[in-house]
């Protein structure tokens, strides 16, 4: 099927509609992983059914502005262009009220500042009291922002010199064609930062982190490993991606 894309798309000219469908069909299980892997952050009013079309439409972008001379695989690329879909529907439905965005703030700003006064990882109860909450609505307050660690892909592609947009989903992906050693390097740094971030977490929080983006497990098939519940599991996630957003934010600004 890709082969056939590929030869579409370097022939030139519109895809035939009989190969768009192929290509359709067989990727709708991807459209819906990833719908699936987003939702169990997003409240229940959300419509899947919608965020489904979305990703369709996401797809069928992705099948358009393919390009295969940039040397990447077609399902890497329509992957991006699927999420970064769902995730602008989601920007756009304004589905996370101002006040828990607000709440979400406050809680990357106090991870922060308790864990630059400690010079360590901080402690719930901590963080908890420096925001001046009894722990019971600490928790409350970091499971109404669980769901606002959603980024949108568009935004990694950064913006030229007249302030647009530039580049494309492409640009994000790797070409395993070239070899760009300032590229590699700074890839490099970067996973080492990230590496020693995360082995900075408390124990529970790094493995949470770690069963979620490296074994694809979701909350609730972590509650089980851990033997907590599928909430407790939302906190320590949302907990653990807060500080790495301070950290990480740090570094940065150095």
């Amino acid at each position: 099927m890709e082969a056939l894309l590929d030869e579409a798309q370097l022939a030139g000219g519109p895809i035939p509609a009989d190969l768009k469908e192929q290509v359709v069909l067989e990727h709708e299980p991807l459209i819906r992983y990833i719908v699936n892997r987003l939702a169990v952050r997003l409240p229940n009013h959300i419509d899947l059914d919608d965020l489904y079309s979305t990703g369709a439409i996401g797809l069928m972008d992705a099948i358009e502005k393919f390009d295969p001379s940039k040397g990447c695989k077609f399902k890497t690329y329509a992957e991006f262009r699927i999420k970064g879909a769902v995730l602008d529907q989601l920007r756009s439905l304004d589905w996370v009220p101002r006040s828990v965005r607000q709440k979400g703030r406050k809680l990357d700003q106090a991870y922060t500042e308790v864990e630059q006064r400690l010079g360590r990882a901080a402690s719930e109860d901590e963080v908890a009291d420096s925001l001046g909450l009894e722990l019971d609505k600490f928790h409350t307050m970091v499971n109404q922002v669980r769901g606002i660690s959603l980024v949108n892909l568009e935004e990694v592609r950064g913006t030229n010199s007249d302030g647009d947009t530039a580049g494309t989903f492409a640009d994000v992906v790797e070409d395993v064609t070239a070899e760009n050693p300032f590229a590699s390097l700074k890839s490099m740094e970067t996973k080492h930062v990230i590496s020693d971030t995360i082995n900075s977490l408390p124990e529970k929080e790094r493995l949470v982190i770690s069963l979620y983006y490296y074994e694809d497990l979701n909350m609730k098939e972590i509650g089980n490993i851990l033997g907590i519940t599928e909430s407790r599991v939302c906190q320590i996630h949302t907990k653990a991606t807060s500080r790495l957003s301070s950290k990480l934010r740090g570094l940065v600004d150095r």
